[in-house]
């Protein structure tokens, strides 16, 4: 944790310590970490003067901040139109099955995160699945199976 506090000490250091440039620091420091800590987020608080509550407001205002580490590979599950009429949530609930998790999780050995989506644009290929950011289209429950397998074999 010391090494992650001098690292983030370096990214407050580009910036005046003013309350507008919170956002800012929330994304350096995602960029950096993949993720904004709770430590972290009271550092970038206390060197802003923004007062916690308002930074974490303004942390799970924006869908693109995590607060929690996510795995090593991401799976997210296009549930727009039309992947939901073609399956998209069954394919969600396939993945929990298999990775022990629910929606919006990371699996305790930091390998997967799984995610749904709003739509990535590949309606024609529904349902499909993004692993990492490759797409994987007209996903069955044996695809999932040999897209696991593909990922813990390299």
């Amino acid at each position: 944790m010391e090494h992650q506090a001098k690292a983030i000490d370096e990214i407050l250091e580009h910036y005046p310590e003013k309350s507008e440039f919170l956002i800012f620091l929330l994304q350096d420091i995602q960029s950096e970490y993949g993720y904004i800590s709770k430590d972290s987020m009271q550092l970038v608080s206390d060197y802003t003067g923004v007062p916690i509550t308002q930074a974490y407001s303004v942390a799970t205002f924006y869908q693109s901040f995590r607060l929690e580490p996510k795995g090593e590979h991401e799976l997210r599950v296009c549930l727009g139109t039309a992947c939901h009429l073609k399956g998209g949530q069954r394919i969600v609930e396939e993945l929990e099955r298999k990775l022990n998790i629910n929606s919006e999780e990371t699996t305790k050995d930091m390998m997967y995160t799984l995610n749904t989506v709003n739509c990535v644009g590949a309606c024609a290929l529904a349902p499909v699945l993004l692993v990492d950011e490759k797409y994987e289209t007209n996903i069955t429950a044996g695809k999932i199976k040999k897209i696991l397998k593909k990922i813990e074999s390299k």
